[in-house]
């Protein structure tokens, strides 16, 4: 049976299991901060770069407060964000957190009054290419960086929005 895992708003405390979720996801795919294909200065300034610019940045966490899954908005313009940092840690893949994860960032982009998302990924993350596969995005194009072939997909988003969470 899979463990619960309740979604919620990342906090200042949150910066170490993230980090090293990050480290643990592109490890698994041998990939590294700092190649090329893969960014990290936005970790210590996540309040800044995501919650304070009309983005979000969830986190996933299992019973017993462990975080298990992680995953982010960046707002690129006043239609567009970035859905980008989706994560879930080794120790708690294929139990349909990702899902999870994706899903209500894509609600939230709703939300916030996005009408599109865009995302990358690279092929050799082949759990996230199906997830986003699976919910409907679109590939755009390829490009080879490095040892890399990085995806390039977005999703139109239906213009449903929720009182909760009323665009900045």
């Amino acid at each position: 049976m899979t463990a619960p895992l309740r979604v919620r708003r990342y906090r200042w405390s949150d910066l170490d299991e993230v980090w090293a979720m990050h480290q643990a996801g592109l490890a698994q795919v041998g990939l590294v901060p700092g190649d090329g294909v893969y960014y990290d200065d936005d970790f210590p300034r996540i309040q800044e770069v995501y919650l304070d610019d009309r983005g979000e940045f969830l986190v996933g966490e299992v019973p017993g407060g462990r975080l298990a899954a992680m995953g982010a908005l960046r707002r690129v313009d006043d239609e567009t964000a970035e859905m980008c940092r989706l994560r879930v840690h080794p120790d708690f893949q294929r139990r349909g957190y990702g899902a999870l994860i994706l899903e209500t960032l894509e609600e939230r982009a709703r939300e916030l009054g996005y009408s599109v998302l865009c995302a990358d990924t690279t092929l050799q993350q082949s759990a996230a290419v199906a997830l986003y596969r699976k919910y409907g995005w679109r590939e755009l194009r390829r490009e080879e960086r490095g040892v890399s072939v990085v995806l390039y997909v977005e999703k139109v988003l239906t213009s449903a929005r929720s009182s909760l969470f009323p665009p900045k």
